[in-house]
Order: C-alpha cells, then sequence, then structure tokens
C-alpha cells in the first residue's frame, strides 16, 4: 500500500463526517481525497517538509 493510497483514504475518512451532509459532504470528500492522494504522492516521489518550508521562505521575499 503506498503512501498516496493511504492519504486518499485518510482524506476520505475525515471528510467522512460531512457525508450525511448532502452534495456538499460529497464535493468535501471528494477535494480531501484528491488532497490526500496528491501528498501522499509528493511524499513517494521524495518529498520532504523542508521543500515546502524553504518555498515558503523565498516567497516571503
Amino acid at each position: 500500500m503506498t503512501a498516496a493510497f493511504v492519504g486518499m483514504i485518510a482524506g476520505m475518512a475525515l471528510a467522512f463526517a460531512g457525508f450525511f451532509g448532502g452534495f456538499g459532504a460529497f464535493l468535501l470528500v471528494a477535494a480531501l481525497g484528491g488532497l490526500g492522494w496528491a501528498v501522499g504522492h509528493w511524499f513517494d516521489g521524495g518529498g520532504r517538509l523542508q521543500d515546502l518550508r524553504d518555498g515558503y521562505e523565498r516567497s516571503r521575499r
């Protein structure tokens, strides 16, 4: 099981609380699932938290 898959499942599990809210909750589940997949895929590709911090520091200058 890859980190991308685990991230997608985690995003969907977090959004499951909104499941009973109708179509808006469906969109929330899809968005958080996609975000979880993207973060997991980034970590699988060798992404590090240091890269995010460095990018943030560069954008502040």
